[in-house]
């Protein structure tokens, strides 16, 4: 017997959510320069950068390497080793080999362009479910739900509260919720403030709460190790 789905939440649920999310966002929101930029290309190098790394680090290497590969086509006609040692030091230095690949495949394949829709965007090696709605609601304005580290915890705190976040099932029901709640308009403004929220204040150790907008109906209210993690 297979076992039951969590519900998702009803949809006054839903737009309380959204409305105190986006007025959070129009105060508290980062300012970050892939944010001023509908440039698929730019936004392709900022979330492959954010993945596993933090903020601050990001951003020198962000306008650095965007300095010297301007576009898909500068990037894919670079050499390897420079390519690689340009990374430095953000780690993980498997992803300017896939950043680098994705540019050769955009150039040889697709005119030298960041293709806009999901399948062709999960054909790439180093782009996962994620980094594509990411790339889909940031640079093409599409409604396309995003669910990284920062945005699975908070969701999870806020909607379900308790049970295994890893789980499979878990985060199955947490994809359906984040793409239930994905509005029509404002999709651009309401990624960014998932992840804001689950950056600056719904943290993984000692979360913000009391001055989480979200707190009033959070079903981790107040946060504790007990309560889930």
């Amino acid at each position: 017997m297979k076992p039951k789905r969590l519900p998702i939440p009803p949809p006054p649920d839903r737009r309380r959510f959204r409305r105190r999310l986006l007025a959070w966002y129009r105060r508290h929101g980062r300012d970050l320069p892939w944010r001023k930029t509908n440039d698929p290309y730019h936004i392709l190098v900022s979330e492959i950068m954010l993945q596993q790394t933090q903020v601050d680090r990001v951003l020198p290497k962000y306008a650095e390497w965007l300095e010297k590969y301007p576009s898909l086509e500068a990037l894919a006609r670079a050499p390897e080793r420079e390519v690689t040692a340009s990374w430095y030091p953000l780690g993980y230095n498997i992803r300017p080999k896939r950043l680098q690949t994705i540019a050769r495949e955009a150039v040889s394949r697709y005119g030298g362009q960041v293709p806009a829709d999901e399948e062709t965007l999960l054909s790439f090696k180093g782009i996962g479910a994620s980094t594509a709605g990411a790339i889909r609601s940031f640079a093409f304005r599409q409604r396309a739900a995003i669910l990284d580290t920062n945005v699975a915890r908070l969701l999870f705190r806020v909607f379900v509260g308790k049970g295994d976040p890893k789980s499979h099932a878990m985060k199955q029901h947490l994809w359906r919720l984040s793409a239930t709640l994905v509005p029509s308009r404002h999709v651009f403004a309401f990624n960014q403030a998932l992840m804001d929220l689950g950056a600056m204040v719904c943290v993984a150790r000692n979360p913000r709460c009391p001055v989480c907008p979200m707190a009033r109906g959070c079903r981790a209210f107040p946060f504790g190790p007990d309560r889930g993690k």
